[in-house]
Formats: C-alpha cells, sequence, structure tokens
C-alpha cells in the first residue's frame, strides 16, 4: 500500500464511530433532544445481546428450542427413538399421553430437571409404547390449578376433535419429508403484497385448503402482477372467526386448511410462480383458551405471560408476552426460524406491533410527542424483542423481508438496527385506508381537497420504507365495508352487468380505480390489497360464528364475478394490472422523489412526478378539462401510458389510447416544459417521458 493510501485508511479509520443508537438523528434532527433516550433503546438491544451471546452461544443459537423442545428424532443410551420435553417449571408433574398408551395418564411420568424442563424418550423398539407419525398426543399437567390436559408448547401440528371441538397435538415425523422443488424467486421492482386467506379462498361456502389455494389462487396472483403473497391465519388458532389472531400453537400450520407438507408445497408452488410468500405472525398475544393454548400451561399465571392485569389485552381478551424472560424469547425467536427454515417462508408481516411497544398498547391513546415513542409508557422489552427477532430474520435470511403492523408512528421503526432502529424493512401506512373511509363518509366529492389528498399520502417518515394500500382486510371485516361497497353499496347486486347505465356504479368503478391509483403512486415504496378487492369484492368479511348462524357466506371470494366477461368486475381487475405493471416496467416504487408539479383546488385537479412518470387526476365529478396545460420536469415528449377512463378498465374511452404530447419549450407565460392534455371529469392518466420508453429514447434529451 502506498502512503497516500495508508494515510486515507488511518483517517477513515479514526473518523469510525461505533454505532451508539443515535444514527437516526442524521436523518431526523428534531430527534437530538432524544439522544440520551435513543443511546438507551439501542444499549437494551446490545445488552440483551451481548448477553445472549454469553449465556447461550448466540441468537442463532438460542432460536433453536424447537429442535430440542416438543417431539425430536434422537438418542437415548444409543437406543434410537423420540424424545419429548416441555418447560414447565411451576407444574407438580407431567405425564406424556396420546393413543399410543390409550390416553393413560399414569404410566408415561416425565422426569424433571433443575431448570424446569421435563422430559421423557420413547424409543423406537415400542417397549415404552410406540408414538409414531401422526400419533395424537398430549400431555396430563398436575399444577396448582388441577390436572388438565394440555396440548405441547412446541407441537408442530394439532388437529381438532370435531365433537369435543378441543385440540390434541400430532406428531408430524413423515417417513418420506417434503422435498423442495424451487429456490425463492428474486424480487422484480417494489414489494407488491397480496393479502390472502387460505380458508376464505374458495368460491364454495366451505373452507378452503393448502392444496387448492396452491392450484387455483397463485396463478390470479401472479398473472395479477403482484410479487408476494401474505398468508393470514397460518398459525394454529382454535376460533376459525378470529381470523388466525388467537394462536393456540405457534408452530403449528392450520390443520383446518391441511397438513403442514400441503403447506410447504403451496410455498413451493409459489416460488415457481415468482412469488415471495410471507407470514402473518403473531407474536403480540396469544389466546387465553387452557385446553388449547399455552396459557398458564405449568398452573402459573407468569409462564409466558405477565402475570395479573398487564398479562391480559383488555380489549382482544387474550393474553400478553413477558418478552423479558429467557424461555419467552427462545420460544419466539425459534418460532421465527423454524417457519424460515422448514417452510422456507421468505419473511413476515409482524400482527399487533403498536400493542407490543407500549404499556397502554395504542389504546385510546395520541402520540403527539417524540416522548410518546421514546420516554412515556414504553414496554422496553418488547421493543428488544422486535430487534433481536430483526436481527436473527436476517441472520437466518438475509434475503428476507419484515413488515411492521404499527398505528403510532413509531421512530426508527424501519431503519437498521445499527442507527438505533428496530429494523423492519417496512411499515405499513396504516394512516391511509383510515383517511379514505372518513373523506368517504364526511365529505361530498366537490369539497375533496387536492392538497389534502397528495398531503396524506407524502405524510410518513422520511427515509423510511412504507406499504402503501387503500383498504385491508381490516377494512373488511364486518361492521365495516370494502372502498367497492362503501362507494357502490347494494347497487352492486343490481347493476355491475356491462350493460346496465347507473350513476352510482358510474362514480364507484371510477373512484374505485383514482383512489388505488393515487395511492399506489404516491402512498409508499410498497404496495398492498386484500384478496378480491382488486376487483371489488362486494360486501364484507364474515366468518361462521353464532352470530351469523355458522353462515359462510361472507368468508369466501367469489370469483366468478371477475371471471364473468358480462359483469364490470374484470375491468377493475384488469386496472388493478395494469397499475401494478407500472412498477415492474419503471421501477415506480423504488423512486424516492415526489415532486409535485400541480395542485388546482378550484378545478380539483392533483399532478404529480415520481419516477419520470407524470401522474395527473382529475377529481372533479362533472367538469372535464380541455387542454390543460402544466410543466413537467423534461423537455420531452410524453406518451400516455395508463388512463382510468380506458374502454378496457371500464371507462368512457374519451381519450385516444397511446397518444404523445409535445412538451413547449416556452410558453407565452413564460413557462417551460409545458404540455396540454384533455382529462376527462374523474379520471387519470399516466404520462412517460419518451426517454423512458426504450424505443424511444434517442429522441428524447436527459434532463
Amino acid at each position: 500500500m502506498v502512503d497516500s493510501d495508508k494515510r486515507e485508511a488511518m483517517t477513515a479509520h479514526s473518523n469510525f464511530e461505533e454505532p451508539d443508537g443515535t444514527g437516526l438523528i442524521r436523518h431526523d434532527p428534531w430527534l437530538a433532544p432524544y439522544a440520551a433516550a435513543l443511546r438507551h433503546r439501542y444499549q437494551c438491544f446490545r445488552r440483551a445481546l451481548q448477553d445472549i451471546d454469553e449465556t447461550e452461544g448466540s441468537l442463532a443459537d438460542l432460536a433453536t428450542g424447537h429442535r430440542y423442545f416438543g417431539f425430536n428424532r434422537g438418542k437415548c443410551d444409543s437406543r434410537e427413538g423420540v424424545w419429548y420435553r416441555e418447560w414447565a417449571p411451576a407444574a407438580d408433574a407431567l405425564y406424556l399421553i396420546g393413543d399410543f398408551n390409550d390416553w393413560d395418564r399414569r404410566s408415561h411420568p416425565m422426569q424433571r430437571d433443575r431448570y424446569g424442563v421435563w422430559s421423557i424418550f420413547l424409543p423406537d423398539d415400542g417397549s415404552r409404547g410406540q408414538a409414531t407419525h401422526e400419533s395424537r398426543v398430549k400431555v396430563h399437567v398436575l399444577s396448582k390449578i388441577g390436572p388438565m390436559d394440555r396440548v405441547p408448547a412446541y407441537i408442530t401440528r394439532a388437529v381438532q376433535d370435531q365433537q369435543t371441538l378441543t385440540f390434541a397435538g400430532q406428531i408430524w415425523d413423515p417417513p418420506n419429508p417434503y422435498r423442495w422443488q424451487h429456490h425463492p424467486p428474486p424480487i422484480r421492482g417494489g414489494l407488491r403484497i397480496y393479502e390472502a386467506h387460505v380458508g376464505m379462498a374458495q368460491e364454495e361456502q366451505r373452507v378452503g385448503t393448502y392444496l387448492e389455494f396452491a392450484e387455483q389462487v397463485l396463478s390470479r396472483i401472479a398473472s395479477a402482477g403482484y410479487n408476494a403473497v401474505q398468508l393470514m391465519a397460518v398459525q394454529e388458532h382454535p376460533y376459525y372467526a378470529s381470523f388466525g389472531y388467537h394462536v393456540s400453537s405457534f408452530f403449528a400450520p392450520a390443520s383446518r386448511f391441511g397438513t403442514p407438507d400441503e403447506l410447504r408445497q403451496l410455498i413451493d408452488h409459489a416460488h415457481s410462480l415468482g412469488l415471495f410468500v410471507l407470514l402473518d405472525v403473531v407474536h403480540s398475544h396469544s389466546v387465553k383458551n387452557l385446553h388449547d393454548g399455552i396459557s398458564m400451561f405449568d398452573g402459573c399465571g407468569h409462564q409466558y405471560f405477565h402475570d395479573g392485569p398487564r398479562g391480559d389485552h383488555p380489549a382482544w381478551d387474550s393474553r400478553l408476552f413477558d418478552y423479558a424472560k429467557r424461555e419467552v424469547l427462545r420460544f419466539l425467536l425459534s418460532n421465527l426460524r423454524y417457519w424460515l427454515e422448514e417452510f422456507h417462508f421468505d419473511g413476515f408481516r409482524f400482527d399487533g406491533v403498536t400493542s407490543m411497544m407500549y404499556l397502554h398498547h395504542g389504546l385510546g391513546h395520541d402520540f403527539g410527542s417524540y416522548d410518546d415513542y421514546l420516554i412515556n409508557d414504553i414496554d422496553e422489552s418488547a421493543v428488544t424483542y422486535l430487534q433481536l427477532a430483526n436481527q436473527l430474520v436476517k441472520q437466518v435470511n438475509p434475503l428476507a423481508i419484515t413488515v411492521a403492523e404499527d398505528v403510532s408512528g413509531m421512530v426508527g421503526l424501519a431503519r437498521p438496527l445499527d442507527e438505533g432502529g428496530l429494523g423492519f424493512d417496512y411499515r405499513l401506512a396504516m394512516g391511509l385506508p383510515d383517511y379514505w373511509i372518513k373523506l368517504l363518509k364526511e365529505k361530498r366529492d366537490q369539497d375533496w381537497s387536492m392538497a389534502e389528498i397528495f398531503n396524506t399520502m407524502m405524510n410518513r417518515r422520511r427515509h423510511e420504507k412504507h406499504i402503501a394500500y387503500a383498504e385491508s382486510h381490516d377494512q373488511a371485516l364486518v361492521g365495516d365495508k370494502t372502498l367497492a361497497f362503501r362507494l357502490m353499496d347494494a347497487d352492486m347486486y343490481w347493476h355491475m352487468d356491462k350493460n346496465s347505465q347507473n350513476a352510482v356504479i358510474e362514480r364507484g368503478i371510477a373512484l374505485h380505480k383514482m383512489i388505488r391509483l393515487v395511492t399506489f403512486a404516491s402512498g409508499g415504496e410498497g404496495y398492498l390489497t386484500f384478496m378480491g378487492n382488486e376487483f371489488g369484492h362486494p360486501e364484507w368479511v364474515d366468518f361462521p360464528r353464532e352470530g351469523n348462524a355458522d353462515s359462510f357466506k361472507h368468508a369466501r371470494r367469489q370469483w366468478s364475478l371477475v371471471d364473468d366477461p358480462g359483469l364490470r368486475y374484470g375491468e377493475l381487475a384488469a386496472f388493478d394490472q395494469a397499475m401494478l405493471a407500472l412498477d415492474e416496467q419503471f421501477d415506480l416504487l423504488d423512486a424516492t422523489e415526489i415532486v409535485t408539479l400541480n395542485l388546482d383546488e378550484a378545478n380539483q385537479i392533483l399532478i404529480f412526478a415520481r419516477g419520470g412518470l407524470v401522474f395527473v387526476f382529475n377529481f372533479q365529478a362533472t367538469t372535464s378539462q380541455t387542454d390543460y396545460r402544466f410543466a413537467v420536469p423534461q423537455a420531452c415528449d410524453h406518451r400516455l401510458i395508463l388512463n382510468t377512463d380506458a374502454e378496457e378498465f371500464g371507462g368512457h374511452a374519451f381519450v385516444k389510447p397511446n397518444q404523445t404530447h409535445s412538451a413547449a419549450p416556452k410558453t407565452d407565460e413564460g413557462h417551460e416544459n409545458c404540455i396540454q392534455i384533455y382529462i376527462p371529469a374523474r379520471s387519470a392518466q399516466v404520462l412517460a417521458p419518451t426517454s423512458l420508453m426504450p424505443a424511444d429514447r434517442a429522441a428524447c434529451p436527459s434532463s
């Protein structure tokens, strides 16, 4: 190395500063007064990581609990067999029971070690009864709350008795393990998520299966232009109508949809179609049910959860984890590693992150100050757990993606850990769907403000990536309405055929496309829709329950609507596909700069540019604009590449497709790079400078 190179290297080394958690201040100077709080948050994470390294070997080693606890093949005194281990420190005695011993509650006692871990070995020779593949098992627990038959905490499959409706564990150890055929695909463009529920993905009024979803739905998702599918309600849950949020067996795929290997087949097929697969993981709370879940497993209230009132969620009727406990960390972190390695999930959407991070769970709380994110009522152990979780996920699979469901706007949620962030890749832009509902409910169309719409879309923490969406499953659940149903309501039952003339339907279809386009184009760095909403699926989502006579009428997807060429649902689906193609063709969602070109309140015109593309919206209900002039960033011809009013999208085709607009170098008023276009009422257009069109690049100088 020459002397100058040495000096440069020494200078770089001397300027290097060990991360202390205050790196977030570089992106947000308003955080400077909170440097101590940021430093404390980072130190909590670093101390936890160091403690784990010293006592467990590494974070990755801690996250191997599923290979030790539960049922695992192994040896004892050179004999092959199955070990079953359970952490239950407060229990008086544990007995393994199952069909292998005719559910005898005394024949198979388990032995306790000094750490409160109970174990038993079942050799393959059958000398103590042989638990084989698909054997049903439970553990009989004696404790201060009395004798109870429980489902093992780390069980990887649980099945429900159709008579008693209670669950039992089932050993899943097939003689021919599933052989994976496909590697996870690379993500092209931004993250475009299709949120889906396997059980309600069929048109028939019943529970769908993993295999049906793989065979019938995945191809729809891929052809629609999405590059990721987010599976809801996969972790086992006893009550179907809970939408999967009251988890009982965290390591077990929901058995009502099929077997673990059938879930593997679904994910494998998704990968073959170029789809990432995200798991909606619920680590924010757990079902209270003593017969099926892990609450009070060993007879005490503080085994996995906080004891007393802090251990109960006041709104969700569920138990809350104590993230300060080592065995809780082992359980949850192992759960993440298990889903990544055993099922090849490509990442997670973490549910209920707001509830985890604050002692008040975000209930009835306004976040008006950085004090609310960094000082007041913070559950530090939960925040540290989320940091550890993101660290682990990247260690197991560096390409995995994590998304946080947080309504609070927590500082640094989707920033790197070494800056003092929590390490998520994305956060859900949860204010956007709430805004659209509020706007539709409270304001007349003519009172919509262009500045308000645009500022709402742009109101997010800079330097953090967001998943934008106009609606998700949350907005479709019973008691609410999908955007399509909110726009068109009962008229959807009678006037969605192409021959029908109906003003409500015309307005609804036009705004459905415009709301989605402005959200997609300006609301974030990723995009999400819920299954069926892309084509305006009518009504709401309601699972079979006592209150609706156990009906499946609203717990299904009516694909026949979008497949019927005589109905208008297919036009909405075609538009959604064309909209998503903007990202695949022009890397739209990766473009960070969004520039306002025109906010015309009088005419309700909104125009902005992103990634070189120009987006033009006319929200006026009745007034079209002829020769509407506005400036564009590039002195270049601009070609129309998307028009919400196109005939194939259910529009009136007032604008000629594929037309090109020339940018005048200077107008009489002195404005430069202006174009003039015709913008029909309640429509939007996307224009691309010819510099971005491969065949025309030579005709357009770069600006």
